[in-house]
């Protein structure tokens, strides 16, 4: 084993969050100030899931009065708590990037039954 598969074994969480892009979800963020810590959370649509891996990243996007507003968060962060699944979209596409110039019902996305 050499040194590289060491590093990112250690650092691959084992409960990773099982989602997928159109799911709208919450994530749970630890946030510092100073020495205190408190969790956030930010609910969203996921529009994109890159890379994989260590590296693996997903960008939730929401609209917060009127201004539209995406995070992209590491999965393997230790700074995500945890990821909620609050309902599965039903989507024909790996990225939605598209819904960046829509606004209203027209952002929304079809839910899976």
């Amino acid at each position: 084993m050499d040194a590289m598969q060491k590093i990112t074994e250690g650092m691959v969480k084992e409960n990773r969050p099982q989602f997928s892009v159109g799911d709208t979800v919450r994530v749970s963020v630890r946030i510092k100030e100073g020495e205190r810590e408190r969790i956030q959370a930010f609910e969203g649509t996921v529009i994109a899931k890159k890379h994989g891996g260590v590296a693996e990243t997903f960008t939730v996007r929401r609209t917060s009065y009127g201004v539209g507003v995406e995070r992209v968060f590491p999965v393997n962060s230790p700074f995500v708590e945890k990821v909620d699944v609050i309902r599965r979209g039903k989507v024909r596409r790996a990225k939605l990037f598209y819904l960046r110039g829509r606004t209203g019902k027209a952002a929304k996305v079809k839910e899976q039954l």
